[in-house]
């Protein structure tokens, strides 16, 4: 019988070597074939096979026992006693083969494998006849890589992975093991020091602050098939969208996943919102984050419940013709030892060059867009979103700090690229990518950029040179619409061109207008403290400007609480204020946002083409009167809306506007009726052109008016 090398045999015992299946297991020996297996302390070591013979085996060294057969023993159990203990039998994990294959390991390299979820982590198996557990992590620096868990006693000299060349995949499977053990990795780095991290790919993880990855393995039975089938057949920027943003932590404290189902089902199909948005709920460490400093990129967090709890709730809100986006934060991630930050001992997700590698302003680290690897790991991730959690749209965080190499840097702290520019060339071909891969796999999704410069082609196809994203986030609008509105209405007749100057661009990308949660922390207050006036003046602001943020060309997103003028900052260590609904003006804006949300997804003209500027035409001219604000808009079928904007404290009496068709109006929302809080000044009902198209109308305060036009 052959004996390997003291100093490998003791490489083994100790878990330090990168090849342990080559020691380990059975091999062939001359004519026959050895057994070698790692059981320190053990009085007894003996295999056994299927059939039920009995191979013994002898210490050699350092804990490795070996034992020679003349056939090939096949599938085998390890049974060792102890003195003064039971006898331990166990199937050897060192006897199965690798669970990734070449054509994995290839994808891997090349930075392709579209499902490298279901190939690296940790995950459930029944695998050359045992059940079990894989293990597999991308640790290219690493000299040894071992698992270590509650099964193991955190010791993972037992469980040493192999390497598997130069793919930099590093595999092992434990037979015996299932869902629910927790467990990280021992990784060698070349400096000769051990670091223990957490899986990467792990797909659950312990409840913050405890750290260790969970073995998941879902038994959710999806029932929103009808649901795909239709988003399949739509596309998103000719379909209404109003979509609700919340931090599930903060909506209602102590809901979780199954939990916040039916109320949330009921609160936002009530509210009329198309869509809900999740602040992220990829796994984090520090919840004061929002999520959005990841650790675990396929780890939905524990704070709410399992994986198959979030897969509950997402399928609920579908079955209740409720989208679901959750935010996506691929630009950026947290430097905590157990996570990714240096992960197999060097720079490995992160780039290498800090000029490149950290951002200075948040205190985290850069992905290196341009390895192939890492790459896969992000495309990959928003495709297990999709794929897994069935999520109808990513909203893709700071995107412009993507973009650029010199983001929120000073001079001589950034490298240009090969041309000598400051785009981020590596992070524009991983946007490309990641956003052509996933609407090719599933039709109908939305790929939501956060983008806040003028970068051209963001919403453009990739085939023509653009980003591919589905949409934008308009932060001129929200930036110059805002400044606007919170100015005395006796003053906003000199800067009608904060509110109108957006018309100029709005076609040029498809947009989202945004009044998220950005906009209601850091002391900016909320979107009602923001208004001018005493309390009924601020919630006459309020409904006239959501209504005209609803009229105007591109989606609409709002935070949780506006809806019903939340006055105090948002928290996320608290609740929203809900005792609010019991005072009758807050209680009536939001009945206002429930019509508001309703009028527009009935009428066509407001969403059906927000993205052509042959669709829309402005009305009247601000010299006639600075604080109104009038425009149409026209659907595919020459059905048309009118919205007129009289952002002045007083009413316009006598108004005369130019309208694009002839006869009579339907005025579809007020959002000075009395129902909603207003002093009701209205039109009763219409307004009526003459021979000429003109039509005399009465524009409430602080008010806006839909108006419709039936072809």
């Amino acid at each position: 019988m052959t004996t390997p090398s003291d100093s490998l045999l003791d490489a083994v015992a100790t878990g330090s070597h990168h090849a342990p299946h080559d020691v380990l297991g059975v091999h062939r020996d001359g004519e026959g074939w050895v057994i070698r297996a790692r059981r320190p302390m053990a009085a007894t070591v003996t295999a056994v096979t299927a059939a039920g013979v009995r191979i013994p085996l002898e210490h050699v060294r350092s804990g490795v026992w070996a034992g020679s057969t003349d056939a090939d023993p096949g599938a085998y159990d390890l049974l060792a006693t102890y003195d003064g203990g039971p006898e331990h039998r166990v199937d050897d994990p060192y006897r199965h083969l690798p669970t990734l294959g070449e054509m994995d390991l290839h994808l891997i390299r090349e930075g392709r494998h579209e499902e490298l979820w279901r190939v690296l982590g940790a995950h459930v198996r029944h695998f050359t006849g045992a059940a079990g557990v894989s293990f597999a992590v991308w640790a290219p620096n690493a000299r040894a890589v071992r698992v270590v868990g509650g099964f193991n006693g955190w010791d993972g000299q037992s469980h040493a992975m192999r390497s598997l060349g130069s793919s930099g995949v590093w595999e092992l499977f434990i037979p015996g093991l299932g869902a629910g053990a927790t467990y990280k990795y021992e990784l060698l780095s070349a400096d000769g020091h051990w670091i223990l991290k957490a899986d990467p790919m792990a797909q659950a993880a312990e409840l913050p602050p405890a750290t260790a990855s969970v073995v998941t393995e879902s038994a959710y039975a999806w029932g929103d098939d009808d649901w795909l089938t239709t988003r399949s057949s739509r596309s998103p920027v000719d379909q209404p969208m109003s979509t609700y943003e919340l931090h599930l932590g903060s909506w209602r404290p102590g809901l979780g996943y199954r939990d916040a189902a039916d109320p949330l089902i009921e609160y936002v199909t009530a509210a009329g919102f198309t869509h809900v948005e999740f602040l992220p709920l990829a796994e984090h460490p520090f919840g004061g984050s929002w999520g959005y400093q990841v650790s675990g990129y396929y780890a939905p967090t524990s704070r709410f419940g399992s994986p198959d709890d979030l897969r509950y709730l997402i399928d609920r809100l579908h079955q209740a013709e409720i989208g679901v986006i959750m935010d996506w934060v691929p630009g950026h991630f947290p430097k905590d030892e157990f996570a990714l930050a240096r992960f197999d001992g060097r720079a490995l997700y992160e780039h290498p060059d800090p000029r490149r590698g950290e951002h200075k302003d948040w205190g985290t680290l850069i992905f290196d867009y341009g390895r192939n690897e890492v790459r896969n790991f992000l495309v990959a991730n928003a495709l297990y979103w999709f794929e897994e959690f069935h999520v109808d749209g990513l909203r893709v965080d700071a995107v412009a700090s993507m973009l650029y190499l010199d983001y929120s840097r000073e001079a001589g702290e950034w490298e240009p690229n090969i041309h000598g520019g400051r785009e981020n060339l590596e992070a524009i071909r991983f946007l490309q990518e990641v956003n052509a891969t996933s609407y090719k796999r599933y039709p109908g999704i939305a790929m939501i950029a956060e983008e806040s410069t003028s970068f051209p082609g963001v919403t453009a196809p990739t085939d023509q040179g653009g980003l591919g994203f589905g949409f934008k986030w308009n932060m001129g609008w929200m930036n110059d619409s805002l400044e606007y509105i919170k100015r005395d209405p006796m003053y906003r007749s000199h800067h009608e061109g904060e509110m109108s100057f957006s018309f100029v661009y709005a076609f040029t990308e498809n947009f989202v207008l945004p009044i998220s949660h950005d906009e209601v922390v850091h002391g900016k207050g909320t979107l009602f403290t923001r208004m001018p006036g005493d309390h009924w003046q601020k919630l006459a602001n309020m409904r006239a400007y959501l209504a005209y943020m609803w009229g105007h060309p591109g989606k609409q997103l709002l935070f949780m609480g506006q809806e019903f003028g939340q006055m105090s900052e948002w928290s996320e260590g608290r609740g929203l204020d809900w005792w609010m609904l019991d005072q009758p003006a807050h209680q009536q804006l939001l009945s206002f946002v429930g019509a508001l949300n309703h009028q527009y997804a009935e009428h066509a003209p407001l969403w059906s083409r927000d993205s052509d500027g042959s669709a829309f035409a402005r009305l009247g001219a601000p010299s006639w009167n600075p604080n109104v604000i009038a425009f149409a808009r026209r659907d595919n079928h020459g059905n048309t809306v009118a919205v007129v904007s009289n952002f002045s404290g007083a009413p316009v009496y006598d108004y005369t506007l130019d309208l694009p068709e002839r006869g009579e109006w339907r005025e579809v929302l007020n959002s000075d009726a009395a129902a909603f809080g207003g002093s009701g000044v209205g039109n009763l009902g219409a307004v009526h052109t003459d021979h000429r198209g003109q039509a005399t109308m009465t524009l409430p305060p602080l008010g806006v008016l839909w108006l419709a036009h039936r072809a």
